[in-house]
């Protein structure tokens, strides 16, 4: 474990470099930048050629090259023996190499470093790891935090922390994280990130799944499992291999997490999940929940052989010599289970005591990042409306969320539209098809009436009976709450 004072030394010399995700960017430039984010090093490295500490650093961490010793000195003053000795540096007679990887990061707002093993593949090398690589930053872990809803808490838990990126953003809005992990090597890196970002509400526990936090309850739980799926053999990499065979991984989370959430706890998880041949996918998800309230949401599928390749590559066996026995024994294994395609998406759990509400739906399109405040906002439209019946409803003064705009298509002239779209422009963007009397009942929601008086004007503008359309119309508002188009408001005198 590294010393103390070794970190913040650490830290000091990061800042006093200007090591930022900001300042690396700047010195970089856009084409060198951007040819990182390639794996490609080169035109790093034709940058950073001037000696100054922040161009030290970013050589030697980030574009993993050897740095003469007097520059290292420069940028490391008094740290490159001691970081050498905590297994962060290696230096031979004249030169200083990196062991671990450390690169500034910035989400919300907020400056803070992660360490990790050294990004595999670089300039087109072999993209081998060890069964205990510890993950940097990836896009899975960035979109894992920016689903995350970050109201704050007394307690989390990050189940998987690998290299700890989510329990330094839980850190920020949580009062305590706990951060597991089965492999020991990402707990102490887990660990020395914590304490090099200078946050001490950070505690790390070895352990499978749940079971570290035995008879232990959260208001959030935030993971990236190990989700890959795979026939479970042997031989796996800990940050991508559950050695669960199919999703059960995901499965035994969703199932686990509401023994561990308060009453109103999100569990929110990133994962794939298997889409068998003759059952949907949302069947078979929704027989996972319990206790909840759910919003699974399916953001891409792809079929086996795509999968297949994408993971042969990430553990770097496209072009060896057993990669095309892995690659049929892997399509086997598939046929076999009678897997037609995996699903990517996310898995947000709301623990209730009353009925649950579960809702699990395709929406593969762009959305709006940060995600969270939407995810946040069902959470809470569901449980308010939960304690609304019809009548609660039909005397609110309901508002049209500021973003929503109604798109109309139909030939030139027609008397009306041939299709009516109200479309958001915040949060998940959602689209939805709407006759005249639902898009008229949204542009009238502009809090002066309410649902009740609005439906009343309509049945008797449109000559329709207005029992029927306050039956009919009634569910469709809820549904238009639930989804974001519309606000709640106060109920009339």
């Amino acid at each position: 474990m590294t010393a103390p004072d070794v970190v913040d030394r650490f830290r000091d010399a990061l800042v006093a470099a200007g090591y930022t995700y900001d300042g690396v960017a700047a010195a970089l430039g856009p084409e060198a930048h951007a040819a990182l984010s390639r794996n490609e090093t080169v035109p790093g490295l034709r940058r950073t050629s001037g000696g100054s500490p922040l161009e030290t650093l970013t050589r030697l961490f980030l574009l993993q090259g050897p740095v003469g010793l007097d520059r290292a000195e420069a940028a490391l003053p008094g740290l490159v023996d001691p970081l050498c000795a905590e297994g962060l540096l290696e230096r031979s007679v004249g030169e200083v190499a990196a062991r671990l990887d450390c690169r500034p990061y910035s989400e919300d707002d907020t400056d803070l470093w992660v360490v990790s093993d050294l990004t595999p593949g670089l300039d087109g090398a072999p993209n081998r790891v060890g069964a205990d690589h510890v993950l940097g930053i990836s896009s899975a872990s960035t979109s894992l935090a920016r689903l995350t809803i970050r109201e704050p808490v007394h307690r989390a838990l990050d189940l998987g922390t690998g290299c700890g990126v989510q329990a330094l953003h839980l850190a920020g809005h949580a009062g305590a994280v706990v951060a597991t992990d089965v492999n020991v090597r990402a707990l102490r890196i887990a660990d020395l990130n914590a304490r090099l970002n200078g946050l001490d509400n950070i505690q790390v526990r070895e352990g499978s799944f749940f079971e570290p936090v035995r008879g232990e309850t959260f208001d959030l739980i935030a993971t990236n499992p190990p989700f890959v799926i795979s026939p479970a053999t042997g031989e796996r990499l800990v940050y991508r291999d559950s050695g669960l065979p199919g999703d059960r991984v995901v499965e035994d989370i969703v199932r686990g997490a509401p023994a561990h959430l308060t009453v109103g706890g999100w569990c929110q998880v990133l994962g794939n999940w298997v889409v068998g041949k003759g059952r949907p996918w949302d069947e078979r998800l929704a027989g996972w929940v319990e206790h909840c309230d759910a919003w699974v949401v399916q953001r891409e599928v792809v079929d086996p052989a795509t999968y297949v390749e994408m993971w042969l590559k990430d553990a770097g066996h496209h072009g060896g010599p057993d990669y095309l026995r892995r690659y049929d024994t892997w399509l086997s294994w598939f046929e076999d289970q009678r897997i037609e395609a995996v699903g990517f998406g996310w898995v947000n759990l709301r623990r209730t005591d009353a009925e649950p509400v579960v809702r699990l739906e395709e929406w593969p399109y762009d959305v709006e990042q940060p995600v969270a405040p939407a995810i946040a906002a069902w959470g809470a439209a569901v449980a308010h409306l939960r304690d609304v019946d019809d009548d609660a409803l039909a005397a609110r003064h309901l508002v049209a969320r500021a973003d929503v705009r109604q798109e109309t298509d139909g030939r030139p002239g027609a008397e009306d539209p041939e299709t009516i779209v109200l479309r958001q422009q915040r949060g998940l963007r959602r689209a939805r098809k709407a006759d005249t009397v639902e898009a008229a009942l949204v542009g009238a929601c502009d809090g002066d009436l309410s649902v009740d008086a609005i439906l009343a004007a309509l049945a008797e503008l449109l000559g329709l009976d207005p029992a029927e359309v306050r039956e009919t119309r009634l569910p469709v508002v809820r549904e238009l709450v639930v989804e974001g188009f519309l606000e709640t408001g106060q109920a009339g005198a």
